[in-house]
């Protein structure tokens, strides 16, 4: 589905809601193909008011309630007529669904209820038109009646759970202003193209991805990224589709639209994580296949006791219809897949990109991180790391002025120093003059005073003797493996810049919850020693793997596998894609647009490494809620098929069929509560 139709949808909300929801409803659970919440919500409320008039006119409850309804000339068969009624079109739901299962061979819940349902409508119409026993029309009318009432919460529970993609798509706006020549015209998104030129005005959502030619502002992406704090936007950034402006105004032109945008990436990565199918889903439909197959026999057995046992026909099948009825494995299904689909809807909302749930299910037995260092651990691009001074500087005015002389410098280091100084939000003053020197650096005249930027060949050129503590500041980098550059005048070395691939901030404190969660962290990348040992006792990095090749990594990886660790990967899935795909989880980091990224089980849209415990963190407490569902609603058919069947007949103790389908809907409550109250986990 274009993005761009996503969009249009989501402007008819009510339309879609009525036409059965997210489209993911039918991937989530099979059972329910082709159905709705409104078709079970609209049927719940026909077969209700059905029903009432079948309960009025039952013959056993008159007995029950001592309650004489009007009579008047075929008042008789008002339970019959409405029962059947109820049957054909409540009913008929179930029928469907058991014959499709049953065609594709996997017999199941539908099954079950259609089996009850048609054993009670049978055996009521056989009494209503001469065999001898009490009809149990009242009971199949209520038994559909409450089963359509279940459908619906849980069709409900799923749709809200499973709304991440609706979500996203209403973040695109439906029309965007897009600029021509001296105008501005409003048009759909759709229409947008690679180049344009679109205004986004204060308070607007960005309708594209694309970068800012003119203006300043600062851009809500907590709905893509999950950072809380707006991101500041000026020229040459880039723009992300579906993030809210500030309140400044923006002219930005258009790199990617419809299928080619982040949201259209995020969208595409939320439904293959809503459609794929872990093992926890593979054990529960297994549990439900085998209670299915049990309820059958046990149904079979009790309607043959209770036959040979001398039991009427109407209390044999009352006993049949109960079984099967209550052993639906309705909460066994529901188990499962609304965990996933809230786990997904929790992760998407905080930047955490499922793309197999597999992976996320595999996390929480992980014993190993394993991070790639450049672009994961550190930026992945160069900064200033230390300065030493001779004193007649502060560090801070010494960044000021080396920033000046290098703007002009395409050199990478250069451009280090100056994204240092404007990450300080320095005020860099104009440099006049600027040259550089072949072979030695650069040289420029800044307010006033003449100074070079350079290596050693520099301080050689100039003849220039450092002070002792811009001596040490070099010998510390030195030690790591790192490159230090000098600021100078024609006379004295006036600081010493330590310049280098700078460490995230938040790394540390990524490493200090993973360590809390009792996992290792090793660190594998292919620079040298030094400049590994250095990031790693600086982030307490436990192990650490250095001057590896990409084929490397992966024999690393299967080294840590054989030691008998669990280990996941977290790189940025580019050369290091081999070691992603070789882990037992792949962590992609997916800065900004750059989420599509194909190697990696989860994908993290922040680049920030404090999101590899948090998956941690979701992983364990999603697998917590299924293995509470799975046993809650395996543990209870323990306890209520006996019943159902009538085991303590003889002390009076009797589930009937509207009983049993009341208690087996109340179980589905409880497994869509608990899994409900997954969203208070804290990641």
């Amino acid at each position: 589905m274009p993005l761009a139709d996503h969009a249009s949808a989501a402007g008819h909300e009510q339309h879609h809601e009525a036409a059965g929801g997210a489209h993911h409803d039918a991937g989530a659970h099979d059972r329910h193909e082709g159905h709705s919440v409104a078709m079970f919500r609209d049927r719940f409320w026909i077969t209700l008011i059905l029903s009432i008039p079948t309960l009025v006119w039952s013959g056993m409850v008159r007995q029950m309630v001592h309650f004489a309804a009007p009579s008047f000339p075929g008042s008789a068969y008002v339970p019959a007529i409405l029962g059947t009624a109820v049957y054909l079109y409540g009913g008929s739901v179930f029928v469907k669904g058991g014959l499709r299962e049953l065609r594709d061979r996997l017999p199941g819940m539908m099954t079950l209820i259609s089996l009850a349902i048609t054993v009670a409508f049978v055996f009521s119409l056989a009494v209503t038109l001469g065999y001898p026993g009490e009809p149990l029309w009242w009971e199949l009318a209520s038994l559909v009646t409450i089963m359509l009432l279940g459908h619906w919460i849980e069709m409900r529970s799923i749709s809200q759970a499973s709304g991440a993609l609706r979500e996203l798509a209403r973040l695109l706006p439906s029309t965007a202003q897009r600029i021509v020549g001296d105008t501005i015209e409003d048009v759909a998104i759709s229409a947008l193209r690679e180049g344009d030129f679109v205004l986004v005005r204060p308070g607007a959502s960005v309708p594209a991805d694309g970068v800012v030619q003119i203006g300043k502002s600062d851009v809500n992406e907590s709905m893509i990224t999950g950072e809380s704090v707006p991101v500041a936007k000026a020229e040459g950034a880039k723009v992300i589709a579906g993030t809210v402006n500030g309140a400044g105004s923006l002219r930005v032109e258009v790199t990617g639209t419809g299928e080619r945008t982040a949201l259209a990436n995020i969208m595409r990565l939320v439904e293959q994580a809503q459609t794929s199918r872990s093992r926890a889903q593979a054990l529960a439909d297994r549990a439900a296949f085998v209670l299915t197959v049990v309820a059958v026999v046990t149904g079979a057995l009790t309607l043959v006791v209770w036959l040979a046992l001398g039991a009427t026909g109407a209390f044999a099948v009352e006993r049949l219809v109960a079984v099967l009825v209550i052993a639906c494995p309705h909460a066994l299904g529901l188990a499962v897949p609304l965990v996933a689909a809230i786990s997904t809807t929790l992760g998407a909302r905080s930047g955490l990109l499922v793309r197999d749930r597999r992976g996320l299910e595999e996390a929480r037995n992980l014993t190993t991180v394993v991070f790639d260092k450049t672009g994961t651990l550190t930026r992945g691009e160069f900064r200033v790391v230390d300065i030493g001074t001779d004193g007649s500087r502060d560090p801070t005015e010494a960044l000021r002025l080396a920033a000046a002389v290098e703007r002009d410098s395409e050199h990478t280091i250069a451009q280090g120093i100056v994204k240092s100084a404007a990450d300080q939000g320095l005020h860099v003053p104009k440099a006049d003059q600027f040259e550089a020197i072949a072979g030695h650096g650069v040289r420029a005249i800044v307010e006033g005073n003449e100074f070079y930027m350079g290596g050693p060949a520099m301080l050689k050129r100039l003849g220039l003797t450092p002070a002792a503590a811009i001596e040490k500041a070099a010998e510390r980098a030195a030690a790591r493996g790192q490159a230090s550059v000098y600021l100078l005048t024609p006379t004295s070395a006036v600081a010493a810049f330590t310049v280098a691939d700078a460490a995230r901030p938040e790394s540390r404190d990524a490493i200090q919850r993973l360590h809390d969660q009792g996992i290792e962290v090793v660190m594998l990348t292919g620079d040298a020693k030094a400049v590994a040992n250095a990031v790693a006792a600086d982030r307490g990095i436990d192990t650490v793997f250095a001057e590896g090749l990409p084929a490397d990594k992966v024999d690393t990886i299967n080294d840590l596998k054989a030691q008998g660790k669990r280990d996941a990967m977290v790189a940025d899935g580019v050369s290091d894609a081999p070691a992603l795909l070789t882990a037992d989880v792949a962590i992609a980091i997916g800065a900004g647009t750059d989420v599509a990224v194909e190697a990696g089980d989860v994908v993290l849209v922040r680049s920030d490494p404090r999101d590899v415990p948090r998956i941690i963190a979701l992983s364990r407490a999603s697998y917590r809620k299924m293995m509470q569902n799975l046993w809650w609603a395996a543990g209870y058919n323990i306890v209520a098929i006996p019943l159902a069947a009538g085991v303590l007949a003889s002390g009076g103790i009797l589930l009937p069929p509207a009983v049993a389908a009341v208690l087996m809907s109340a179980s589905t409550v409880i497994v869509a509560i608990n899994a409900q109250l997954l969203r208070r986990a804290r990641l």
